[in-house]
C-alpha cells in the first residue's frame, strides 16, 4: 500500500527522473477507470524493467500488494506530493520568443505545479502585450515585479548571447531556481538551483542513435 512520507531520505537523481513517468501513466489509467496497476503494466507502458520500477517506488515508501499491484489513487497521491506537483510554484519566464511563447501556451505546466505569472523581454513589439493571458514586461521592470509576485523560479529561454547576463539579473533580484533552456551552461552561485534542459543536446542524441541504427541495418 502506498503511504505518504515527507521524511524520505535522499532519492537518486535517475529515480527522480523516472517517477514522473510512472505518475503520467497512472493518471492515464485512472482516466480510463482503472484502480490498480502492476509493475509489469508500468514496465510495458514506460519500457523500464519491472524490478527497477519496484525499486524506484520503494525509494518513496510505495509498496505494492502481491498479485494485486499498486492502488492507483494512493500511488497518485504519494507521487504528486513527493514530486511537489500538488503545490503551485509561481515562475517568471525570461525570453518571450518562439520557445518562450510555446511554454507560455503550455497549460500542462500548471498540472505539474508550475504557474508562469509573467514574462520578460526587451523586444518593444511584444512588451505590454500578453500571451495566453500572461503579461510580458520589459526586463528592466524585474525588480518591481519581484516585489509584487515574490517569485523564486525563473525559466530561461533567451538567445544564448544574453543567457548569462539575464541569469545574473535573475540572481540579483532574488530568483532561487533557474530552468535553463539555453545551450549555455550558466554560472550561478552555489545556492542557486539550476536545471538544464537542452533541446539541442537531446536532438543530437536522437540523430546519433538514428544514424547508428541505419548503419547497422546497412551492414
Amino acid at each position: 500500500m502506498a503511504q505518504p512520507n515527507n521524511k524520505i531520505d535522499h532519492v537518486p537523481e535517475p529515480t527522480l527522473r523516472r517517477l514522473p513517468w510512472y505518475l503520467s501513466v497512472c493518471r492515464l489509467l485512472k482516466s480510463r477507470g482503472e484502480t490498480y496497476v502492476s509493475s509489469t503494466r508500468l514496465s510495458k507502458e514506460t519500457n523500464i524493467v519491472a524490478s527497477q520500477i519496484a525499486k524506484d517506488l520503494s525509494c518513496v515508501n510505495i509498496v505494492g500488494r502481491t498479485r494485486v499491484g499498486y492502488d492507483i489513487d494512493n500511488l497518485l497521491e504519494v507521487l504528486e506530493n513527493f514530486l511537489g506537483f500538488t503545490t503551485i510554484h509561481k515562475a517568471f519566464l525570461f525570453g518571450a520568443g518562439r520557445l518562450g511563447k510555446a511554454l507560455l501556451n503550455d497549460t500542462g505546466l500548471k498540472q505539474f505545479g508550475l504557474e508562469v505569472v509573467a514574462a520578460f523581454d526587451t523586444d518593444p513589439r511584444i512588451i505590454g502585450h500578453s500571451t495566453a493571458g500572461i503579461p510580458i514586461y520589459h526586463i528592466n521592470d524585474l525588480e518591481a515585479k519581484m516585489r509584487r509576485y515574490k517569485v523564486k523560479i525563473g525559466i530561461l529561454t533567451v538567445p544564448i548571447d544574453n543567457a548569462q547576463e539575464v541569469a545574473d539579473k535573475m540572481v540579483v533580484w532574488g530568483i532561487k531556481a533557474i530552468w535553463n533552456f539555453t545551450p549555455l551552461r550558466i554560472r550561478v552561485p552555489n545556492d542557486i538551483v539550476v536545471q538544464n534542459t537542452s533541446l539541442y543536446a537531446h536532438l543530437s542524441l536522437m540523430f546519433n542513435r538514428l544514424d547508428g541504427m541505419e548503419c547497422a541495418n546497412d551492414e
